[in-house]
């Protein structure tokens, strides 16, 4: 199991204007300035759809840590 503080942070990191949801550009250029330059858009709307329990077209943290739990 996660935890919550660390995955906090975790997603603070994908959430590039703090408005507690992450679009697949914010994903993209979190993990391009992770090292990962080859997450490209339709890569990264994959994820975000993966996860977005609601189908909003973003990831909430709730969502985030509903995955990080499975």
């Amino acid at each position: 199991m996660a935890d919550i503080n660390e995955a906090r942070a975790t997603f603070s990191r994908y959430d590039a204007d703090g408005d507690g949801q992450v679009t697949p550009d914010e994903f993209k250029r979190a993990m391009a300035e992770m090292g990962d330059p080859f997450v490209t858009g339709p890569v990264a709307e994959a994820v975000i759809k993966s996860k977005d329990a609601n189908s909003d077209g973003t990831m909430s943290f709730d969502e985030f840590w509903q995955a990080l739990q499975g």
